[in-house]
């Protein structure tokens, strides 16, 4: 036992006096699920310590003692540990480690909890269309419209997901960007006409991260919505001019005054036996009434000539 220590010191001094030493402690970098029915897992090597060193990833369940072996290095690239269907649980949380091995020695990662619930991140929403539509005032406005994710299931109520849009002109340096809740539709109002526009899209589940941002598009905002509107107005303006001519040429040619037209006289009394210079005298005595206008006990006849007394 003695000689067999000394040979491993001796060993391992020697590999320090090359530059050799154990691996570096490696690093979880991230775990993603797109559809809570896969996840894969990532990591950062540490040093080789100048040495060929091997990684592999072990895991266990909540409520399970087994510790377990990635069960996929390849589907996902390199670093890397694919579970599919057969090896995900929901609602289970997941302990991992990453561990690293040479000749020189072994180390590992810390490590890192996870719930596939929490940890999905979709892909991009597709079949993204833009379409530049109007009012019915004729002020233009970009359409925008999208599909989930081929892989989510919305449909079924299995993910809740929520989009943004991101927008910006050819000229901009900076996007504008609108939050659109679980619709797949979005207007987008106040644009420059002539100017070029670039759109992208992406989505986040109820529990999980943001996707990244989907393929971009573009579109150009026609410049003759704004012509189209001024023609429109200087055309109205144009026949409210020559309707106001005609009315005036109307009223000039029949004799009338335009307060003439605005304010008719008021007729006279049309009452018969009524003698309208009564109104301007104010007194009934020096004029003939007409019998059957006259009140009861107020006039009567007193001779043949019309003449009427108190």
């Amino acid at each position: 036992m003695p000689s067999a220590l000394a040979f491993i010191l001796l060993f391992l001094n020697i590999g320090l006096l090359n530059g050799q030493s154990p691996p570096g402690k490696p690093e979880i970098h991230k775990c993603r699920s797109p559809d809570k029915e896969t996840f894969t897992c990532w990591w950062n090597p540490g040093a080789d310590g100048g040495l060929p060193t091997n990684y592999s990833l072990t895991y266990s369940k909540e409520g399970e003692k087994d510790t377990h072996e990635c069960p996929d290095y390849k589907t996902s690239g390199p670093n890397s540990c694919f579970f599919s269907k057969q090896y995900t649980s929901i609602w289970k949380i997941y302990t991992i480690t990453v561990n690293a091995t040479n000749e020189m020695g072994s180390s590992a990662s810390d490590p890192l909890y996870v719930d596939v619930t929490y940890i999905v991140e979709p892909e991009p929403p597709r079949n993204l269309t833009l379409e530049v539509r109007q009012l019915k005032d004729k002020k233009p406005y970009l359409w925008v419209k999208w599909s989930p994710p081929t892989i989510t299931d919305v449909k079924t109520g299995w993910f809740t997901m929520e989009y943004e849009i991101r927008l910006k002109s050819e000229e901009a340096d900076e996007w504008e960007t609108h939050f659109t809740g679980q619709q797949t539709h979005f207007k987008v109002f106040d644009l420059y006409p002539g100017q070029k526009y670039f759109v992208q899209t992406r989505c986040k589940p109820d529990h999980g991260y943001w996707s990244r941002w989907g393929q971009e598009n573009s579109i150009e905002i026609p410049s003759d919505f704004t012509l189209k509107d001024t023609t429109v107005w200087i055309i109205v303006a144009i026949l409210s001019a020559v309707i106001c001519l005609i009315m005036v040429w109307a009223v000039a040619l029949k004799g009338y005054s335009m307060m003439t037209c605005i304010f008719p006289p008021v007729p006279g009394p049309k009452i018969k036996g009524f003698d309208t210079h009564l109104l301007e005298t104010g007194s009934p005595i020096k004029h003939k009434v007409d019998q059957r206008l006259a009140l009861p006990g107020r006039f009567h006849k007193l001779d043949n000539a019309g003449t009427l007394d108190s």
